[in-house]
């Protein structure tokens, strides 16, 4: 999935004097066979390499976290390189099958790490862990990095969705925030009579519309039964899914969505929100930053509906941890490596909340919450905090051919040439056979 990280410049040069910490002060880990190895107080000069995908304007936050783990290590260098989000998912999965992998990887959590993992290619870190490094954690964030009960790397950036609502559309036009399926169904028939197009979606790229279906399903069937479907331990083709893809048809059908839905991008819809002419629009955390600085103060993000008679409870949301750090099992500088990405990934976390690219997998109590959007903050506090469950976009989760194949059958929900019945079947058939 793409999604662009927005990234505050201004604040970076604070966010690296208040998040830097010394770390030439020798440390020792266990290695493997239990022995203890000093890696900073080590005459020996190493260099990690690490790929990434930051081309963006997170690249600027993420090298100076880096340039500052040089100066303070200058016998564990890390040699840092970007490539484009797309560019780098085909380069990233040709090193790793080829053993020539870098020695950290940056990846997403999920079914595109899983990939590694089944393979060998990735290093198991739990007995690194031990040292106070989980309790400095999130609940949860290490569930999406965990694989047959062992965990793979760590992470530091999490999503959310959120339904993002222009308060003064709905005070203008007399309308209500809906918080139940019923109620969102009113305000798109209340705003489409008035001429207004309720809600927005780049469907033209496909994974945004996918967002909506899985927040609808996530609803309609509660996060156990969603998890137990993308792990290929109960079939799609069952009523809470089939009732999900009815009920983004009823939407799509009442007029929710432009008539050209499906040649909008995803950059468009968002410009439409932005520009204030769109009640309603379902997207992640990521999008937060770009809504306040252009509605600041007229949009909340708020619990997407729930829906009558659903399994799901209003405390799980779409999304958890996103992106993670991972170190190539055929790496000669386990120790250092590992050590690398928990700083790393500390460090990322914070800085990504600070400037409102992403939300936080470490905590920190020392982050000064009045620099963190405001609409970040919401979701952070009404969203994810106190959550009882989450599932991630499932084309985080799912692998391969079969990602685009859920891409591919939402959109076509979007332009109703399937029936919510032939989607569900078609999901089991093409994606999770028995």
């Amino acid at each position: 999935m793409k999604f662009r990280r927005v990234v505050a410049g201004a604040l970076c040069a604070s966010v690296l004097l208040t998040m830097a910490s010394a770390c030439s002060t020798p440390q020792s880990s266990s290695n493997s066979k239990g022995n203890t190895q000093t890696t900073s107080a080590s005459s020996e000069k190493v260099t990690l390499t690490f790929w990434n995908n930051y081309t963006n304007d997170s690249q600027h936050v993420m090298a100076n976290i880096i340039k500052q783990w040089n100066t303070d290590n200058p016998n564990i260098q890390i040699d840092a390189n970007s490539t484009e989000n797309t560019a780098y998912k085909t380069k990233i999965k040709t090193a790793i099958a080829g053993n020539s992998a870098p020695d950290i990887i940056y990846s997403w959590a999920g079914g595109f790490t899983k990939t590694f993992v089944d393979a060998g290619k990735i290093l198991p870190v739990d007995e690194y862990l031990n040292d106070g490094t989980k309790g400095k954690l999130l609940n949860g964030a290490l569930t999406n990095i965990t694989f047959n009960g062992k965990v793979y790397g760590l992470t530091y950036n999490q999503q959310a969705g959120a339904l993002y609502v222009n308060n003064d559309l709905f005070k203008q036009n007399g309308v209500k925030i809906p918080t139940t399926f019923d109620e969102l169904l009113t305000a798109v028939k209340t705003f489409k009579a008035k001429g207004i197009t309720p809600m927005c979606v780049g469907e033209k790229d496909e994974w945004p519309g996918m967002w909506y279906y899985d927040m609808i399903a996530l609803r309609s069937a509660g996060a156990s039964a969603c998890l137990d479907a993308l792990n290929k331990k109960a079939s799609y083709d069952q009523a809470p899914f089939t009732d999900a893809a009815q009920k983004l048809e009823d939407l799509v059908k009442a007029g929710a969505f432009s008539k050209d839905v499906l040649s909008v991008t995803r950059d468009d819809a968002v410009a439409q929100f932005t520009q204030g002419k769109i009640p309603m629009y379902f997207g992640g955390n990521f999008d937060a930053q770009l809504i306040d600085e252009s509605l600041k103060g007229k949009v909340s993000a708020v619990k997407f509906p729930m829906i009558s008679g659903g399994k799901g409870v209003s405390t799980e949301y779409l999304g958890g941890s996103a992106d993670a750090l991972l170190v190539s099992a055929n790496t000669k500088y386990k120790d250092q490596a590992v050590k690398a990405i928990k700083y790393l990934a500390e460090k990322f976390s914070s800085a990504m909340y600070l400037t409102g690219g992403g939300l936080p997998e470490w905590k920190n109590d020392s982050l000064d919450q009045s620099k963190v959007d405001p609409l970040s903050k919401q979701i952070m506090d009404n969203i994810v905090n106190g959550s009882t469950g989450s599932v991630p976009a499932w084309d985080l989760y799912l692998t391969g051919d079969d990602a685009q194949t859920h891409h591919d059958l939402v959109q076509k929900l979007f332009g109703t040439t399937i029936t919510p019945a032939d989607y569900s079947k078609q999901m089991q058939q093409k994606i999770n056979k028995s």
